[in-house]
């Protein structure tokens, strides 16, 4: 009743104070070329920044420790910014007006909009099927430019954690292979009301609970600057992964090799979902460090699912499965064959592949993996009790089902087999199926979303890693069936 009205009312402002600064300033200037900085947008600069500073002041962020010494933009264009988790990540963005990558739709937020724009940010757009590569692109151009453009804050975790650890950088922006300044960021405060994630409180409460604090710890320390070597140019992956380790180090945080992507997969809506220890996440990593994850999925997938087919259950052999894939026997391609090796005799069935392809690419259309995985063990338009366990235990990710009591149930003239539309109609009649019938007793397979709302990706810098600048990582080996 006291300090968040008056703290609100303050920092909003304070926002409506630097817009029309903002706002002369970004008329007439290019989104394509930077020209020389004038004084009076100089002027502008310094004013907007004291603004800013006087809105984190006026919520309650009234001394900001700052560590080290901040690069330049020729000594390094891309400054890397983790942990990630929550929206006063905007702090060092402020104090600093570095670009950032924004969602295209957030400059025509009102007057936030225009705030962004001033900053000149990398912005990705969701209409464009291009938007990635262009994105990654533009990076690259106003990174080797020699310092003309302002220095780009990216957070390469790609969404708000909850700081206990660095889940895996996105390498989109190691791909220009320019030196890079590593920044961290610490909340010491005692009672964190700062972190913001999709398990946690919604945006308001962090920021009522935030206002409320009598003071707000903020610590911004800037680390040695990263020259990448002739390796870790050519292999943006290796480059994100050595700077994430520096970067754990001084937080004094462990890393994990999970991804946003794979949280996610397991909070998914659908007629399956995913239980806790499915081996589909070290399949996703394995799919993203081979870079096979499809640009365009559905017809990928229904080439995959009739070449499978066509070789009628056939064994694959290691170098078979690369010679499938069209890929060199690697470790990581021994890992992913491992996952599929069910009887660990040398051999494996390319359509439990395809299946968990199919998982991954798309999560939420359990029918149609399950219409695609069918149409591939199906003789004479029907599957037998064996060929469903095989095709459910390769799409959760599980090396022991039980089946019999949901054949039994979809199967009522107890004909020995079942179709895919049989198989359809009961789902539909039948929407929890998964727990009634297969894991009813079972209660090591319980799903995440049971406990996890939705997820929703809310972090500052959107994925906009290409398809084929994927994760290289190394998994347990565990098997899929």
């Amino acid at each position: 009743m006291t300090l968040f009205p008056i703290r609100l009312f303050l920092a909003a402002f304070m926002m409506l104070l630097a817009w029309p600064f903002a706002f002369i300033a970004s008329v007439g200037r290019s989104e394509e070329a930077v020209e020389p900085q004038s004084w009076w947008r100089i002027l502008v600069d310094l004013v907007l920044k004291a603004i800013m500073r006087v809105m984190w002041f006026a919520g309650g962020f009234h001394w900001m420790m700052v560590k080290g010494q901040r690069a330049s933009p020729t000594h390094a264009p891309i400054l890397i910014l983790a942990p990630h988790s929550s929206y006063f990540d905007a702090i060092p963005v402020t104090m600093t007006m570095a670009s950032i990558v924004m969602k295209a739709e957030s400059k025509d937020i009102p007057v936030w909009g225009t705030l962004i724009k001033y900053i000149r940010p990398v912005f990705v757009s969701r209409s464009d099927q291009d938007s990635r590569r262009n994105t990654v692109e533009e990076i690259k151009r106003r990174a080797q430019s020699g310092g003309e453009w302002p220095q780009i804050m990216i957070f390469p975790e790609g969404t708000c954690t909850n700081r206990s650890c660095l889940i895996t950088f996105k390498p989109g922006a190691f791909i220009p292979g320019v030196p890079v300044q590593p920044v961290v960021l610490r909340y010491p405060n005692k009672m964190d009301t700062i972190t913001w994630t999709w398990q946690g409180p919604g945006a308001f409460k962090i920021l009522w609970l935030t206002l409320c604090q009598l003071h707000n710890v903020v610590e911004i320390e800037y680390l040695p600057i990263y020259t990448p070597s002739e390796e870790e140019k050519r292999n943006p992956t290796l480059f994100a992964n050595n700077v994430r380790h520096i970067m754990a180090k001084a937080l004094e945080v462990p890393i994990t090799d999970y991804s946003f992507e794979d949280c996610q997969l397991t909070m998914v809506e659908g007629q399956l979902r995913l239980p806790a220890d499915t081996c589909i996440l070290d399949f996703t990593k394995l799919v993203r460090g081979l870079g096979l994850k499809p640009s365009s999925v559905e017809t990928a997938l229904q080439e995959h699912g009739h070449r499978a087919r066509s070789l009628r259950g056939k064994k694959l052999t290691l170098e078979d499965f690369a010679r499938y894939l069209c890929l060199q026997v690697s470790d990581t391609l021994r890992d992913m064959f491992a996952l599929f090796d069910e009887l660990e005799d040398g051999t494996m069935d390319i359509r439990e592949y395809v299946i968990a392809l199919s998982v991954v690419c798309r999560p939420s259309k359990t029918l149609d993996t399950m219409k695609l995985a069918f149409k591939m063990f199906e003789a004479e338009e029907a599957i037998a009790e064996c060929e469903l366990a095989c095709i459910l235990k390769t799409a959760l990710g599980v090396s022991d089902l039980k089946v019999k009591d949901l054949f039994r149930a979809i199967d009522e003239e107890d004909k020995g087999k079942i179709t895919f539309d049989e198989f359809r109609n009961f789902v539909e009649q039948h929407p929890g199926f998964s727990e009634e019938y297969l894991f009813s007793d079972q209660t090591a397979f319980q799903n995440h979303s049971e406990t996890l709302p939705t997820a929703v990706a809310n972090g500052i810098c959107p994925d906009f890693t290409p398809e084929d600048h994927s994760s290289t990582q190394k998994v347990c080996q565990k098997k899929l069936n």
